[in-house]
C-alpha cells in the first residue's frame, strides 16, 4: 500500500481543518488534509464570526478575499413576554480593536472557498477531497491514517489532528469520550433569501423573541439572508416541522412563501459539549470534534477557528525545533488545557444568554423581564457583544496575575516607511513585545514594536489606550494574539523577557 510521510496530517477540511492546513503550511510544514466531500458544503451552517477570526484570515492572507461575504452584524435587540425591550447587544464603538468590525456576519460557502483556495495555493500542502479516513494508529514516532479513495493508501504524520465534525470517527476511534455542559434543546434552523417585498416586513435588527409560547432568533445575514432558530415544543416531530408547508407555517408571523425563497430548514438538537481530553498522544482534537455550543452568540465557527490559531503555532515550534523536549510537551499539552477552560467559560455564558432566551414559565419570564429592567433602571443599554468573551485563564502564561494577561491583545493602525498598516502587517505574527510610547527598547531577542517610533506610529490611539487603561507599560504577545504577560513599569520589561525564556525553554521560538 502507498504511503506518504507528512509534519501534520488533518482530518476534516472545513472551517477549522482548512486554516489549521494553512497556518502550518505557512510555517513551513508538509500538511496533508482530507475530507470526504470533494466540494465546499453549499449550505451556510455558521452564520457570525468576529474580529478574532478576521485577524487570523488576514495572517492567512485572505482578509480582503473573504471582505466581499461579509457585512456587519446588525445590533441584537431582545423582547421579553409583553413585547417590551429587555435588553440590546451591539458592537464596540470605533477604532476597533483588531482592526476590523468587531461582530460580522458572512456567506459560509463563500468563504470557505477563498480559504481552498489559498491552502491549494501552497506547495507543501496536500488536499485530499472525496476520501475517507477508516483507520487511525499511532506509535511513538507518528500517526498512520487508512484512506479510502480510488486507491486505497496510508498517510503517516508525526502528528494528526481531527476536524472532523461533532461525529468524529477520529475521536470515536480513539475514544475519546465528551463531556455533557447540561444543554440539550430541539430548534428549527431556517434559511430564507427575502425578497424586497418580504425585507420590508422585517425588522431593521436582529431580533430574539424571548416569548415563553416558543423562543426564537432573527438574525439579518448578509445581503438578502434572514435566519430564524425557532425553538421546538415538546412533542413536535422534528422532520415534520423541516417540511417546507410547516416551516412556511411557523414563519407566517413574518413572511409568506411570495416574500422569498427557503434556502435551507433543518432540525438540529442544541448541545453543549466539551471533548474530556483534547490530546491523546500525537493526536489532537479541533473544532465541532473537541467541543459544541448552542449557538446564541454565534460562536460556534470562531470557536473551531481559535482551536486551530491555538494549537498551529505550538505545532510548528515543537515539529521546527525551536522548543525541545520536556518544554515541547508541555507547550503542546497547553493546547487543551488553554482551549478546554476557554470553551467551557464561553460555553457558560452562552448558556446563560440562552437561559434569558429560553425560558418557558410565562411567570418566571415576567420575573426575568422585570429584574433586567430594574437593573438598567428601566433605560436598556447597550451591552457589546465582545465583552462576554473570557480571556485565558490557564496554561502557557506570565506566573504573575493581570487583567490583561491572557486577553486578546489590540491590532493598531501603525504608519511606517511603507504607509499606513495594520500591526500585524509590519510586526509579523510570531512572539513580539509591544511598548508603550516612551520605553526604551530592551535587548530581548523578540521583535519589538516600540509604539510612538518612527517605524510605528499609531493613527487611532488603541494600543496606547490599551497600556493606559491596563496600567503597563509592555506586553508579550503570543503569537496567536493573545498576552503572555505585562510588564507594569519599565524596570520590570527584562524580567518579564527571562520569565518568558524560562517558560519557553528556547529562545529562538522569538524568529517564529
Amino acid at each position: 500500500m502507498q504511503q506518504q510521510v507528512f509534519d501534520v496530517a488533518i482530518v476534516g477540511c472545513g472551517p477549522s481543518g482548512v486554516v489549521a492546513a494553512g497556518l502550518l503550511g505557512q510555517a513551513g510544514l508538509s500538511v496533508y488534509v482530507c475530507d470526504r466531500l470533494k466540494e465546499v458544503y453549499e449550505i451556510p451552517r455558521a452564520i457570525a464570526l468576529d474580529h478574532e477570526i478576521m485577524r487570523v484570515f488576514q495572517q492567512l492572507g485572505v482578509a480582503d478575499a473573504v471582505a466581499p461575504f461579509c457585512e456587519p452584524f446588525t445590533p441584537s435587540e431582545y423582547f421579553g413576554v409583553d413585547g417590551q425591550l429587555i435588553r440590546r447587544m451591539t458592537m464596540v464603538a470605533p477604532p476597533y480593536p483588531q482592526g476590523y468590525t468587531p461582530s460580522m456576519v458572512f456567506t459560509q460557502p463563500a468563504v470557505e472557498k477563498v480559504l481552498r483556495e489559498r491552502v491549494a495555493q501552497m506547495p507543501n500542502v496536500v488536499m485530499d477531497l472525496g476520501v475517507e479516513m477508516t483507520a487511525v494508529s499511532q506509535d511513538a514516532e507518528g500517526v498512520s491514517l487508512s484512506i479510502r479513495a480510488g486507491e486505497d493508501k496510508s498517510v503517516r504524520a508525526r502528528y494528526a489532528i481531527a476536524c472532523d465534525g461533532g461525529s468524529s470517527t477520529v475521536r470515536t476511534r480513539l475514544d475519546m469520550p465528551l463531556e455533557d455542559l447540561d444543554f440539550d434543546e430541539p430548534w428549527l434552523v431556517v434559511d430564507v433569501l427575502v425578497n424586497e417585498r418580504g425585507l420590508a416586513k422585517l425588522p431593521p435588527v436582529s431580533v430574539q423573541y424571548c416569548e415563553p409560547e416558543r423562543p426564537c432568533t432573527l438574525v439579518i445575514g448578509p445581503k438578502n439572508h434572514r435566519r430564524w432558530e425557532i425553538s421546538l415544543k415538546p412533542g413536535e416531530d422534528p422532520r415534520e416541522v423541516a417540511t417546507d408547508d410547516a416551516t412556511w407555517r411557523l414563519l407566517s408571523r413574518w413572511l409568506t412563501p411570495d416574500d422569498g425563497q427557503l434556502w435551507r430548514q433543518a432540525s438540529y438538537r442544541f448541545h453543549a459539549l466539551v471533548a474530556q481530553d483534547w490530546r491523546k498522544g500525537r493526536v489532537f482534537l479541533a473544532g465541532d470534534a473537541a467541543h459544541m455550543q448552542p449557538p446564541f452568540l454565534g460562536q460556534g465557527m470562531c470557536q473551531g477557528i481559535r482551536d486551530a490559531a491555538n494549537l498551529s503555532w505550538k505545532l510548528a515550534a515543537v515539529l521546527r525545533g525551536e522548543v525541545v523536549g520536556a518544554s515541547a510537551e508541555q507547550l503542546l499539552d497547553s493546547y487543551g488545557i488553554e482551549r478546554k477552560a476557554h470553551v467551557r467559560e464561553l460555553t457558560s455564558r452562552i448558556k446563560h444568554v440562552g437561559a434569558v432566551i429560553c425560558e418557558r414559565d410565562p411567570a418566571k419570564a415576567r420575573e426575568r423581564d422585570a429584574s433586567m429592567l430594574a437593573q438598567c433602571h428601566g433605560v436598556v443599554k447597550d451591552t457589546p457583544r465582545q465583552d462576554i468573551l473570557p480571556r485565558l485563564e490557564t496554561g502557557l502564561l506570565a506566573p504573575q496575575d493581570h487583567a490583561a494577561r491572557g486577553s486578546l491583545f489590540p491590532q493598531p493602525w501603525l504608519l511606517s516607511a511603507q504607509g499606513r498598516q495594520r500591526m500585524d502587517a509590519i510586526a509579523g505574527n510570531g512572539w513580539r513585545l509591544v511598548l508603550a510610547p516612551g520605553q526604551a527598547v530592551p535587548a530581548s531577542g523578540l521583535r519589538v514594536v516600540a509604539l510612538g517610533t518612527q517605524d510605528a506610529l499609531e493613527t487611532d490611539g488603541v494600543a496606547e489606550s490599551w497600556f493606559q487603561r491596563h496600567q503597563c507599560v509592555a506586553a508579550i504577545v503570543r503569537p496567536d494574539n493573545y498576552v503572555y504577560g505585562v510588564a507594569r513599569a519599565a524596570d520590570g520589561v527584562q524580567s518579564l523577557v527571562r520569565e518568558w525564556m524560562a517558560e519557553l525553554g528556547a529562545v529562538e521560538v522569538c524568529a517564529a
